[in-house]
């Protein structure tokens, strides 16, 4: 079996810097669990559907494989992917579809990988409860929004810190309070608070848990 490493948290806590980091460092496979519902989202809007339609949504989630996705699609990083991810991640039919795509990552990492990085909002709570290794990564809402307003001011988007900030208490308030897989860390996960960490002290702080 590979060695799985959950690492969760809310947007722009730092968690996806962590997890790509120490899949490098380890010479594990790395995923980013939040593209495959951003990914439905994309594909909802290039169909024109409602991604309030748990049905559509779920016939769309069924399609993915993976291997075949292309992580790279700017598409998946903007904002607008991000606020109907949030919607279709809400929907227990989709969250069940990409539930085994997840699992089986873990599993069998690609490239025969020994073991493999997840990040995400529910991996060491629902996808990878025996995770050998959970990290819960959070910051004060405020870093995290200044943190995403800087990210797409330097990706061309002329962003305004308050309606990030806004955004992002709507996002968290879903994420936290949904029904199915709310955002929480595992009990036996370990939080890393990245509200005046840099990501290298974050970095070496979980490397240390680890070791």
């Amino acid at each position: 079996m590979s060695i799985v490493i959950a690492v969760d948290g809310p947007a722009a806590s730092g968690k996806g810097t962590l997890a790509r980091r120490l899949a490098a460092e380890l010479g594990y496979a790395y995923l980013d669990t939040g593209l495959l519902y951003r990914a439905v989202g994309v594909e909802i809007l290039r169909v024109a559907a409602d991604p309030a339609d748990e049905a559509i949504a779920a016939d769309i989630a069924r399609e993915f494989c993976i291997s075949e996705m292309n992580f790279a699609d700017p598409a998946l990083r903007n904002e607008t992917s991000g606020h109907v991810a949030a919607v279709v991640a809400t929907h227990a039919n989709v969250r069940a579809a990409l539930v085994g795509l997840q699992r089986e990552f873990a599993r069998n990492p690609p490239g025969s990988a020994p073991g493999a990085v997840l990040d995400g909002r529910d991996i060491g709570t629902i996808i990878c409860p025996g995770a050998d290794y959970k990290f819960f990564v959070d910051a004060a809402i405020e870093v995290r929004a200044g943190r995403r307003a800087k990210e797409l001011r330097e990706k061309g988007d002329p962003s305004i810190y308050s309606r990030v900030l806004h955004d992002m208490k709507e996002r968290d308030l879903r994420d936290r309070t949904r029904k199915i897989a709310p955002l929480a860390p595992a009990a036996d996960a370990s939080v890393i608070d990245t509200t005046n960490l840099s990501a290298d002290a974050a970095f070496a702080l979980a490397m240390s848990l680890i070791k």
